[in-house]
């Protein structure tokens, strides 16, 4: 894709010289260092979700349908010109098109990746979330297989192990914007051009997962 340290450096720099919000930081690193399309999402105030439905089931943690999508490959100016129409909104990314995820409670998330750390395994860009849960980055068509690969395991059941995979028409809120007025989204593990733009297979990641999970639970 092209992308280099310095162009890094320039998005940065180049956001704090012209004044530009967090928001549009964040999102210009996403759509143009690490190639993933970017939707400006609903906030959560005083408990009511700012896309403005009183029966809103995700307040504060879905997209806007009526904002348009920031495609991968967006530039800083063409963010800016978005989020000026949509202050305030909340950065969420597609799941299922440059990754899927494997989401997993925080504590067994946390001792997982310590874990797959000392191990040198690959690894993608890992989230925490204000619901205590950890959220890790792989390869597109991970959630789909995700019911096959721990049966292969020998897990039989995924809900047991309180994991499951987020694939095609998921969402996830991304840092640093709020979610659900619970609090921020954090990176445990951010991404790295390596990460990001290759994450890993879920199977050299779901035994460690697994394991961990079902001990957290036992």
């Amino acid at each position: 894709m092209g992308f280099t340290i310095g162009g890094i450096r320039e998005i940065r720099s180049g956001t704090r010289r012209r004044g530009r919000s967090s928001e549009c930081t964040a999102v210009a690193e996403f759509t143009g260092l690490w190639g993933w399309d970017v939707v400006p999402g609903a906030r959560a105030v005083a408990g009511a979700c700012s896309c403005g439905r009183p029966d809103c089931r995700e307040p504060g943690a879905h997209p806007l349908e009526f904002a348009p999508q920031v495609p991968a490959g967006a530039t800083l100016d063409d963010v800016g010109r978005t989020w000026s129409e949509f202050p305030g909104a909340a950065v969420m990314l597609p799941v299922g098109r440059a990754f899927d995820v494997i989401d997993v409670a925080e504590q067994a998330g946390r001792r997982a990746l310590v874990r797959l750390e000392r191990m040198g395994l690959p690894l993608g860009p890992v989230t925490a979330t204000p619901e205590g849960r950890t959220q890790f980055f792989v390869a597109p068509g991970a959630a789909a297989e995700l019911p096959g690969l721990l049966y292969r395991m020998g897990w039989d059941d995924p809900t047991a192990l309180d994991l499951r995979g987020l694939g095609q028409g998921a969402y996830l809120t991304a840092p640093p914007s709020d979610r659900g007025g619970l609090g921020p989204v954090r990176w445990l593990r951010p991404p790295a051009l390596d990460s990001a733009t290759r994450p890993p297979q879920a199977r050299l990641l779901l035994g460690t997962l697994a394991y961990l999970a079902h001990r957290s639970r036992a």
